[in-house]
């Protein structure tokens, strides 16, 4: 051990929930003690729902799932056509979000089909996720794999895709961050083949230079 620092409490910067959103969504976040969003997650609700790409750095268990669940939620309560792709690096963050997701969609009492795609997922179910899939939960991976080069089969999720969450954008670094960029320049060829233009939000540990990493991975501001 080189050092040791204690920092003190802070008082919580709350504000409030962003005009317009469903709700419901408010309503089941209040449920579970989520009276209001921290300032950064309303910030990045806010930015969501104006149309933008955001990137959200901050320290671990400060609220960032709740910060992209929202808007992507709301966009889905609100069109039923609606869908949204999530992409982790690894099969044991997606599940985990997953579960988290299935607890936060109960509470709204709506249906919305929450779908994980990866190497695991049986080969008898794929067919019925491909038709009935609102929120894909998968991989860079898999989405390079087995979702991309069968593009035709999703056309349905293609052409009604608009939000990709990408999360952990730390890890997407060096060459492997080199080949996701690849294989987010072909999902995105494929998404404006279908005629959609999904906003990216990104959500990483604290880095020094989310921005930049988010811009040059989704080659967009």
């Amino acid at each position: 051990v080189t050092a040791w620092e204690r920092i003190p409490p802070r008082t919580a910067r709350v504000a409030p929930w962003p005009a317009g959103l469903d709700l419901r969504l408010v309503a089941a976040a209040r449920s579970v003690g989520v009276e209001q969003p921290y300032t950064h997650q309303a910030q990045a609700i806010g930015a969501t729902l104006a149309g933008e790409h955001v990137v959200l750095a901050t320290s671990t268990a400060s609220g960032k799932t709740l910060a992209y669940n929202v808007p992507v939620l709301d966009a889905l309560l609100h069109d039923p056509a609606a869908c949204a792709l999530y992409l982790f690096p690894t099969k044991a963050l997606a599940h985990d979000q997953i579960a988290n997701l299935e607890s936060q969609i109960s509470n709204l009492e709506s249906l919305i089909a929450v779908c994980p795609y990866d190497g695991d997922t049986p080969s008898s179910h794929r067919s019925a996720i491909r038709r009935k899939a609102r929120l894909l939960v998968t991989n860079p991976d898999m989405l390079h794999t087995g979702i991309l080069p069968h593009n035709t089969r999703w056309a349905r999720f293609f052409s009604d895709l608009r939000y990709v969450v990408l999360d952990e954008l730390h890890t997407y670094r060096g060459v492997f961050g080199g080949h996701v960029a690849n294989v987010l320049r072909r999902l995105r060829r494929v998404c404006r083949f279908y005629g959609s233009d999904p906003r990216f939000i990104c959500a990483s540990a604290t880095i020094a230079n989310p921005r930049e990493l988010a811009e040059r991975l989704i080659e967009s501001p």
